[in-house]
């Protein structure tokens, strides 16, 4: 077996200025993957996440230490013991999906032990901002199945309230990222669902949400950053009614179904999540949001230009990837 391996580092600016409680950004920073065997090379992308003190320097650096294992032809089996869940294992694991897809001729759903892939209907998240801002976003957005609203500032009942008069009819996911506190979530939580909010994503830190326990909330929870692989699904069962499920977190579509499933013995809903990226890196999610109660896929939406060939997107509808994009 010959293989060689290449990393790449990418910059595609957003469309716009992307606010959440912790920051802002103009542009997803992204490490690609490729490994090519017998002529045919599989990819993969990955946002290395600073919420968890990532770069992509560092995620860079964690591939190259992998560079003679994998150009030996280490399996994806291998790679889960051989490096720790974050963006560097992401961008390897979904290479060799696509590598295996290209050299057995299998499509990577089929390997996956699904019977089909559906296109799915991806939510459109609206940046933290003025609850006017906001509201003008979501009022040429009205008619998308999901909006899922930035929050974690002062006037955030104002923010929630001008995008639902904006958009009457759509559902509404609310993502704290980590910003409120106890306090803030049981006076906020009765409002949100008032206005007939279906979830409210992560709304305390992560180190701080075991006041979750034995609380019931008026509003679905969900958890993102309090969990990564398999070993925190327990904990947030007993916390949250769902999980956020993100192939950078998680390390790879590998660990990502895993979790899928560990999380419906425990009774989780899931959420298909991303960071913000090209399709590359939304085309492995397209099989992990199969049956998903909840989809937020629209990295490539919020960019200003997506990589070329990329993921057929009509209005919100994710159709599956192409061959000559990723998987098949």
């Amino acid at each position: 077996m010959i293989r060689t391996l290449r990393v790449l580092d990418e910059r595609w600016p957003t469309a716009h200025v992307f606010t959440i409680a912790r920051g802002a950004k103009t542009e997803a920073h992204v490490l690609v993957v490729e490994i090519s065997q017998a002529g045919v090379t599989g990819r993969g992308e990955a946002v290395p996440y600073a919420r968890y003190g990532e770069t992509v320097e560092g995620a860079m650096d964690t591939v190259e230490r992998l560079r003679p294992a994998i150009e030996s032809g280490a399996t994806r089996g291998e790679l889960q013991d051989l490096v720790m869940a974050g963006a560097a294992r992401n961008a390897l694991d979904c290479a060799l999906w696509d590598l295996e897809a290209k050299l057995t001729g299998q499509p990577a759903w089929k390997t996956a032990g699904l019977a089909r892939l559906d296109p799915v209907k991806t939510c459109v998240t609206l940046s933290l901002d003025t609850p006017e801002a906001m509201a003008e976003v979501a009022r040429g957005l009205q008619r998308r199945p999901m909006l899922k609203l930035k929050i974690g500032a002062a006037g955030d009942l104002d923010r929630v309230e001008a995008v639902r008069a904006a958009a009457p009819k759509t559902r509404l996911v609310v993502d704290a990222n980590e910003a409120l506190s106890f306090e803030d979530l049981k006076r906020l939580a009765p409002e949100f669902a008032r206005l007939d909010v279906k979830l409210v994503e992560q709304p305390l830190p992560a180190g701080a949400d075991e006041a979750l326990e034995g609380w019931v909330s008026p509003v679905p929870l969900c958890a993102d950053e309090s969990v990564r692989t398999r070993l925190e699904l327990e904990t947030c069962a007993r916390r949250y009614a769902c999980v956020n499920i993100k192939l950078d977190k998680a390390g790879g579509l590998t660990e990502a179904l895993a979790m899928k499933a560990r999380a419906a013995e425990l009774g989780l809903e899931v959420m298909a999540g991303c960071m913000v990226g090209t399709s590359l890196a939304m085309a492995p999610g397209v099989i992990l949001a199969q049956g998903a109660a909840f989809v937020d896929l629209d990295g490539p939406l919020l960019l200003a230009k997506d990589r070329t060939p990329g993921l057929r997107i009509d209005g919100s509808l994710i159709h599956p990837p192409g061959a000559e994009l990723w998987g098949a």
